[in-house]
C-alpha cells in the first residue's frame, strides 16, 4: 500500500496539480487523509489487500478551498478509523464527493466514448439512459468489466441526489465543454428516471 500511496498521492496527484497550475489554474492536491475529507473502510472481500470503500465524507475542506478560488485535485487514498491506508476506486470517491456536495452533475472521464451497446463498436454509444436501464445493461452483460464500477458509481450518486451523471471520453480535446455545452453531448448521460430533466 505504501507504493500505491506514494504513486497516487505523491506523484500522479502532484502532476495533475502542476498541469492545472501551468495552465493558469490555482490547484491544490489532496487525498482522503487530508482534513479527513473522506474516511475508508475495508471493501470486505478477503485477499484483496488494502482496497477500501468510502465510509464517510466531510466536504468542509473542499468547500473552503473552492470558496477561496482553489481547484481541489483529490487522490483516492484514504485511511480508516485506525489510520490504515486504503486505495479506493477513484470513480467511487468522485461519486461520494459529488453526493456529499449535493452537486448537480458528476462527470467521469475515461478512455471509452461512454456506455456502449457493443464494447467493440464506439459508434454504439448510448447517449441517454436512466438508473433502471443502467441496471438492466449490467444484468444482461452489455455493461461489463471496468465499466461496471463506473455505471454503479453513477447510479449510486444519482440515488443520493446528484441530478445527472456523465461518462465521457477524456482523450477528446475539450470533452467537458462538448458534453456540457452542446445539445447532443459526446458521452453517456445517466439520470434518475426517464422523466428526469
Amino acid at each position: 500500500m505504501d507504493v500505491v500511496e506514494m504513486v497516487l498521492v505523491g506523484r500522479v496527484n502532484k502532476e495533475l496539480v502542476s498541469g492545472i497550475n501551468y495552465a493558469g489554474g490555482n490547484a491544490v492536491g489532496l487525498c482522503g487523509k487530508d482534513g479527513n475529507l473522506f474516511v475508508a473502510r475495508p471493501q470486505g472481500q478477503e485477499g484483496i489487500g488494502f482496497v477500501g470503500e468510502v465510509s464517510s465524507v466531510d466536504v468542509g475542506l473542499l468547500e473552503s478551498l473552492v470558496n477561496s478560488g482553489y481547484i481541489p485535485v483529490v487522490s483516492s487514498v484514504a485511511a480508516d478509523d485506525t489510520g490504515q491506508a486504503y486505495n479506493i476506486n477513484a470513480d467511487t470517491v468522485a461519486g461520494a464527493i459529488a453526493a456529499a456536495l449535493e452537486a448537480e452533475k458528476l462527470i467521469l472521464l475515461t478512455d471509452t466514448p461512454g456506455v456502449l451497446k457493443d464494447p467493440k463498436d464506439p459508434s454504439s454509444l448510448i447517449a441517454h439512459l436512466d438508473i433502471q436501464q443502467s441496471r438492466e445493461l449490467i444484468d444482461s452483460g452489455v455493461v461489463s468489466g471496468g465499466m461496471i464500477p463506473k455505471v454503479n458509481c453513477c447510479v449510486r450518486s444519482l440515488a443520493q441526489g446528484v441530478r445527472a451523471a456523465h461518462i465521457i471520453d477524456g482523450r477528446i480535446p475539450h470533452a467537458l465543454l462538448l458534453e456540457i455545452f452542446t445539445d447532443e453531448g459526446i458521452g453517456s448521460m445517466i439520470v434518475a428516471s426517464e422523466f428526469s430533466n
